[in-house]
C-alpha cells in the first residue's frame, strides 16, 4: 500500500522502507507518560496520558522535539502493545489519551481507535502539527473527541523555508475547520478538564509577528472569536534553527506583545498565553 496519509503524499511503500516522514509500517514510540505541561484543561490535575510517536511529516528546522521527530528516537511497538500501554495510562489516572504527532501513523491508528476508543472512559486527544488531510480527519470522527492542532504558518514561503511543507496553511486551515465542525463548542468537566472540543496552538516565531497576526485575523474572520487559542512564546533555537536567518534567538518581548495585543483587540477571550521564560529546554520532556 502506497502511503498518502498526509499532504506530502510521498507514495512510499512503507513495508519496504520509510516514507518521507521517516516512519515505516510499524508504530514507533519514544515516550509514554503522564504529562503535566500541556494546556491546563488537557493536563488537568493528574496529567495527560501522552504517547509521543517517533518521526514527523514536517521537517521543522527549529523543532524542540527533534530527537524523536527528526532523529527518530524510539522503539517499535505492535498495535497490541500500544493498546496495552494506553490502557495502562488510563489505569494510572490519565485524564485523556494524548496522541502526540500521530499524523504519519493515521492509517494504522484508525483500526486501533475503532477497536479501543469506544471502550475508553476518557477522551482521545489528536495532538498534531496541523499538516493533515481533511479526508483522514473526517475518518477520525467519533474516535477523537479533543483536537489539539497547530496552525504554524500563514505564509507558504515561511512554511517551505522552515518545515518543507508545501501549501501548509491551505491544508492546516481546512483540517482545523473540519475539527471544529466535528467537535462543536468545547465541553469541560466540573474541574475544567476538557472532555471534547478544539484548542488551536500557535507558536510565535522570532521576526514573524506579522505572520502570527495574519493567522489570528483569519481565524477571527472565518471562525469567530469564541475559539480557544493557545498562543505560545516558548521558541528557543533548537535543532537546525541557526541555519534560518533570524531564528538564532528567542522572542523579543515586544514581538510577543504585538501578537497578544492583536489577540485581545480581535476579541478572543478563551485560551492561554505564556511567559517568555517558558522558552527553555527545561519544559521539553527527556525523550532519552
Amino acid at each position: 500500500m502506497l502511503c498518502d496519509a498526509c499532504p506530502l503524499e510521498c507514495r512510499a511503500d512503507r513495508a519496504l522502507g520509510p516514507g518521507t516522514c521517516g516512519a515505516g509500517d510499524r508504530f514507533e514510540v519514544s515516550t509514554i507518560q503522564l504529562h503535566h505541561w500541556e494546556e491546563p484543561p488537557v493536563s488537568g490535575t493528574r496529567g495527560s496520558g501522552t504517547v509521543f510517536f517517533s518521526h514527523c511529516n514536517l521537517s521543522c528546522r527549529f523543532c524542540q522535539n527533534y530527537t524523536i521527530s527528526q532523529l527518530g528516537t524510539g522503539r517499535p511497538m505492535s498495535a497490541a502493545e500500544l493498546e496495552a500501554a494506553i490502557l495502562d495510562l488510563v489505569a494510572a489516572g490519565a485524564h485523556n489519551v494524548n496522541l502526540v504527532t500521530p499524523t504519519q501513523y493515521t492509517d494504522m491508528l484508525l483500526p486501533l481507535l475503532e477497536h479501543l476508543a469506544p471502550r475508553l472512559p476518557v477522551p482521545v486527544v489528536w495532538n498534531s502539527n496541523g499538516y493533515e488531510k481533511t479526508d483522514r480527519i473526517r475518518r477520525l470522527a467519533g474516535l477523537v473527541r479533543v483536537w489539539l492542532p497547530d496552525i504554524k504558518y500563514f505564509s507558504d514561503d515561511l512554511a517551505l523555508a522552515c518545515s518543507s511543507a508545501p501549501r501548509y496553511f491551505a491544508h492546516a486551515s481546512a483540517a482545523v475547520a473540519e475539527m471544529l465542525r466535528q467537535a462543536g463548542p468545547n465541553r469541560y468537566d466540573e474541574n475544567g478538564t476538557i472532555l471534547s472540543g478544539v484548542i488551536i496552538r500557535h507558536l510565535v516565531l522570532p521576526g514573524q509577528a506579522g505572520d502570527s497576526i495574519r493567522i489570528l485575523d483569519w481565524l477571527a474572520a472565518h471562525h469567530g472569536t469564541d475559539l480557544t487559542i493557545s498562543l505560545m512564546a516558548q521558541y528557543y533555537p533548537a535543532w537546525r534553527a541557526r541555519e534560518l536567518p533570524g531564528f538564532d534567538r528567542r522572542l523579543a518581548p515586544d514581538e510577543y506583545r504585538r501578537v497578544t495585543d492583536r489577540l485581545h483587540e480581535l476579541g478572543f477571550e478563551n485560551g492561554f498565553t505564556q511567559e517568555l521564560d517558558s522558552a527553555s529546554a527545561d519544559y521539553t520532556p527527556d525523550f532519552t
